[in-house]
């Protein structure tokens, strides 16, 4: 908490190592959740509509709508939980900056969207799924991109 109130990390470097752990493992976790969702529901456009919508000429189903909501409940908590600890620790490191707000405020709507997106996919059409991917795909680099920057900032500087 102390980093929350003063910003000088010289004379703490434990808290500045605990912070790298913590946005390293956050970097890596963004990396997991691509494979998990790429795994789950599929990163291309027609692995995707075969799982939210079926494919009958391969008696494939389309996924039920609760895994479809237990996975978008999910998605929307992990992400705005993470997405939160990183922009916070970036604003933090990179505060005069000025496309510091532009890349949080990017990072907060990709991550509130994505979710929502893959509903209204499911709903709707497969236009909607190709939004979604690029949404999903730009946020994450989006995430573990600010998160290098920090890391470099925390211990290279």
């Amino acid at each position: 908490m102390k980093f929350l109130v003063n910003k000088d990390l010289e004379h703490a470097s434990l808290l500045k190592n605990l912070m790298a752990g913590v946005v390293f493992a956050l970097f890596f976790y963004f990396i997991l959740d691509v494979v998990l969702h790429a795994y789950v529901i599929g990163l291309d456009v027609s692995t995707l509509s075969t799982t939210l919508f079926g494919n009958p000429d391969e008696f494939m189903e389309p996924i039920l709508i609760d895994t479809l909501l237990l996975q978008v409940h999910i998605d929307l908590f992990m992400a705005l939980f993470s997405i939160m600890i990183v922009a916070s620790i970036y604003i933090r490191l990179h505060n005069k900056k000025v496309m510091t707000k532009w890349l949080v405020h990017a990072l907060f709507i990709l991550g509130l969207f994505t979710p929502i997106l893959l509903m209204i996919a499911y709903f709707t059409n497969v236009w909607f799924i190709t939004i979604w991917l690029v949404t999903f795909i730009l946020g994450h680099l989006l995430a573990m991109w600010m998160s290098l920057l920090i890391l470099k900032k925390l211990l290279f500087k």
